[in-house]
């Protein structure tokens, strides 16, 4: 396979190579892409030297290549889109850009990874990294009794803001220490020793674009359109992996016997669920992995047919990177059924 990625050099650029080298993608040609400003930089992948080239209108910079991983912001990935799949590229992009354009796949493999074989545009989105891991841990109950209605809150670490955000939080915690005011440019007010209910712009609806990317998204990737969803985004002073706390309505009531096998099951998920042990996902054992983890399965005591369960990812791996890379796996490995 031929592969180039856009955004080489940053954070998420990064976990692409990461990743590509973990999942010991099969690579024949490598081209790496960014801005000017990133352009000459050399990077190391499976023990060659690649120079990031800079993004331009020319086709031909693509031509050859079979997928492009772009994570270069939605405005990039808009300009581009057509410079990159001109020449017959698969475009996989990680930006907003394209999700909820509707000849444009929403695939988190798991999930709906048929849905990679319909590409009118040579191009499949990577949804939103707190609707991945939500879709992941949603779709065993699913397949046991469809879900009417899922409530879910956020607990956001601050790396889903950038590398810049994780410095922010880690300068303020020394800044107060300190007895100085810390300086707040990340967020709306100071995370460390805090938490902000309050992640992307606020809507006329009272939700955050955050809260409503995951209404949205959810309803496409579960081809549920009826399924309602409401969201709560908080961030929170954790360096990497988000946590959910979610509630679901099912159409069925589904036992905890039942979940705890479907769960125990399902790929893509670890289930850490020993309450009596103290054992239940945490950021702190969750951050670099790959799975999404859940546990707290409980039934819903304000529900009959409500389960509440907790769920942790990475969302940096499986809200990002690792995600965009399973669907060119998951692309390689069904082409031919």
């Amino acid at each position: 396979m031929n592969i180039a990625i856009v955004g080489a050099s940053g954070a998420v650029g990064q976990e692409f190579l990461r990743v590509l080298a973990e999942q010991n993608f099969p690579i024949d040609e490598l081209r790496l892409f960014g801005s000017k400003r990133s352009a000459g930089r050399t990077y190391s992948f499976r023990g060659r030297d690649y120079v990031v080239r800079e993004l331009t209108h020319n086709a031909d910079d693509f031509r050859g290549i079979d997928i492009a991983f772009t994570s270069a912001g939605a405005g990039t990935s808009k300009e581009y889109a057509d410079t990159i799949t001109a020449h017959g590229a698969l475009m996989i992009d990680n930006s907003s850009a394209f999700r909820m354009n509707p000849d444009v796949p929403l695939v988190v493999p798991e999930v709906n990874g048929q849905d990679a074989f319909n590409t009118p545009r040579h191009i499949i989105a990577n949804p939103n990294c707190t609707t991945i891991q939500m879709v992941v841990a949603l779709k065993p109950i699913n397949d046991i009794s469809p879900i009417r209605r899922v409530h879910v809150a956020t607990y956001q670490a601050a790396s889903g803001a950038g590398a810049s955000a994780m410095a922010e939080l880690e300068e303020q915690y020394r800044q107060i220490n300190r007895g100085e005011d810390p300086v707040v440019e990340k967020f709306a007010y100071q995370l460390a020793y805090n938490i902000i209910p309050h992640i992307d712009v606020f809507q006329d609806n009272g939700y955050t674009k955050e809260e409503m990317k995951m209404y949205f998204e959810t309803k496409k990737i579960m081809h549920a359109p009826d399924l309602d969803v409401s969201a709560t985004c908080v961030r929170v002073p954790v360096m990497r992996a988000h946590s959910e706390a979610i509630w679901v309505e099912t159409e069925e009531p589904v036992t905890l016997d039942r979940a705890r096998s479907a769960f125990s099951e399902a790929a893509g998920v670890v289930l850490v669920d020993n309450p009596a042990e103290k054992q239940y996902p945490m950021p702190l054992f969750v951050a670099g992995k790959d799975p999404v983890y859940v546990g707290r399965l409980r039934a819903d005591l304000a529900n009959p047919r409500g389960l509440s369960f907790w769920v942790v990812g990475d969302q940096i791996k499986k809200g990002a990177a690792l995600n965009a890379v399973q669907i060119a796996q998951y692309i390689l490995e069904h082409r031919d059924h």
